[in-house]
């Protein structure tokens, strides 16, 4: 459901897909060799102090995975038909089973460009062991939540990264995603983020007629992410809270974002392309009416349902919508209004006209391409600055419908309520508190300075 043709979206990770597949549906296995080997040289211990690969006799880029669900699974698989220089070096996951199918599961798919070894790792510390394996490129794919601290490692480590969506699940994260992304700056390194879109021909033809002025001035943006749900898993005798919030990483505050911060960022991240900036205040409504009742302990504390009306600092609204509820219909699209006309982005259409035809190749494979090119030629390619923009975009909107409050992106980024447990452990007691509500969640602002006279 990761657009109205069908695809495989890449949030449903982990249990969606019981054993990770090799590839995904959708991709285009005939691009394997569209473009032809480069080679790639530079130690680890170089590439950390001089950032970028740099073309050169017939090295490989090493691949360390962290994160092995079914997303992981996917990304790496995107990574090796990506380009033939690409070989898995490393994979690490919380659960050192995953990490090994997945090695399994691509060995069997790619053969010899394989090459991980002994280098298998597990536990909460498997990310760093990944990191510190030799590995010159990351792929950083587990659950939200531990996006921030995983960059941050491995930008000061001096790696490349390709990062899943969304990029933090809190204002805290996001500011310092926001460092990060100048560190990696500073160092000269590509971040590609997993907003795919920013990938895909039809939508890069689209959202550039759309800024030459194709329909006018914009006068309003309308997105959604709209389906009937995803999976939960009972808990097992022996789970510690930590283990079973990390197997339902999706339905847990800490872990996820919430959906309109794990999934509905993708659309989001449309329209803010389209403006080319963020929006400047939020208010909405939502709640969890059909998820399941009870202990949040047992069943998470998320909602299913959003409706935001953002606005951009020019005075333009934008209308968000997301739900996870039965019975409703698909809906996952980007609409654009202008003085001149409309654009339905997502189907590549303006004014009712088609834009551009069928993607010649799986936006998913293409974002790895576009990555491993910027590290051969030596061009830096950033783009961890706009899907944290994206991110706090989601946790904006969260954020005001869960205090029901209208909302400022000041305020909201300010926030310094982090949600990531304090000295994790995976065998730590870890209660989880009822689901926010306008009673019971509070954004903390900080002072005003006295009126400038």
């Amino acid at each position: 459901m990761e657009n109205v043709s069908g695809l495989i979206s890449p949030f449903f990770i982990d249990n969606w897909f019981p054993i990770p597949l090799p590839f995904k549906e959708g991709s285009n296995m005939a691009n394997i060799t569209r473009r032809d080997a480069l080679a790639v040289g530079a130690t680890a211990a170089t590439l950390a102090a001089v950032g970028p690969v740099h073309a050169a006799g017939g090295d490989k880029i090493k691949v360390g995975l962290i994160g092995c669900g079914g997303r992981g699974g996917g990304a790496i698989g995107d990574s090796l038909r990506a380009d033939p220089s690409i070989v898995f070096h490393a994979a690490g996951d919380v659960f050192q089973d995953r990490a090994k199918r997945v090695v399994a599961g691509q060995k069997e798919a790619f053969g010899e460009r394989v090459d991980v070894g002994d280098r298998v790792f597990g536990g909460l510390d498997a990310f760093q062991k990944v990191i510190d394996s030799g590995a010159n490129l990351i792929i950083l794919a587990t659950p939200p939540g531990f996006r921030p601290t995983h960059l941050e490692a491995a930008v000061k480590a001096g790696k490349h990264i390709f990062c899943e969506k969304p990029v933090a699940v809190d204002a805290p994260g996001i500011r310092k995603v926001l460092e990060v992304a100048k560190l990696a700056k500073e160092k000269k390194l590509s971040i590609v983020a997993g907003t795919q879109r920013r990938h895909q021909q039809g939508y890069i033809d689209t959202i550039k007629r759309i800024q030459d002025g194709a329909i006018g001035d914009i006068t309003a943006l309308r997105c959604s992410w709209n389906n009937q749900g995803i999976w939960f898993n009972p808990r097992q005798e022996g789970d510690s809270d930590i283990v079973y919030q990390i197997k339902n990483w999706y339905h847990f505050l800490w872990l996820c974002g919430d959906h309109i911060t794990e999934q509905h960022v993708h659309n989001l991240d449309v329209c803010n392309w389209i403006m080319g900036t963020h929006p400047v205040r939020a208010v909405g409504i939502g709640g969890r009416a059909f998820r399941k009742q009870g202990d949040p302990n047992a069943v998470g504390n998320i909602y299913d349902h959003f409706a935001v009306e953002y606005q951009y600092a020019n005075g333009v609204p934008m209308y968000s919508y997301c739900a996870h509820l039965p019975n409703i219909s698909n809906d996952v699209s980007e609409l654009a209004i202008g003085t001149k006309g409309q654009s339905q982005v997502n189907a590549y259409q303006i004014k009712g006209e088609k834009v551009h035809g069928r993607d010649p190749i799986s936006a998913y494979v293409q974002e790895h391409k576009d990555l491993i090119q910027s590290i051969k030629d030596s061009k830096p390619y950033e783009e961890l600055t706009t899907v944290a923009h994206s991110t706090m975009t989601a946790i904006l909107g969260r954020m005001a419908v869960y205090s029901g409050e209208v909302l400022s992106w000041d305020d909201a980024l300010a926030d310094d309520h982090s949600t990531m447990p304090a000295d994790l452990t995976l065998d730590m007691k870890h209660p989880i508190s009822g689901t926010p509500y306008p009673t019971t969640y509070h954004v903390t602002r900080k002072p005003k300075g006295p009126k400038k006279k």
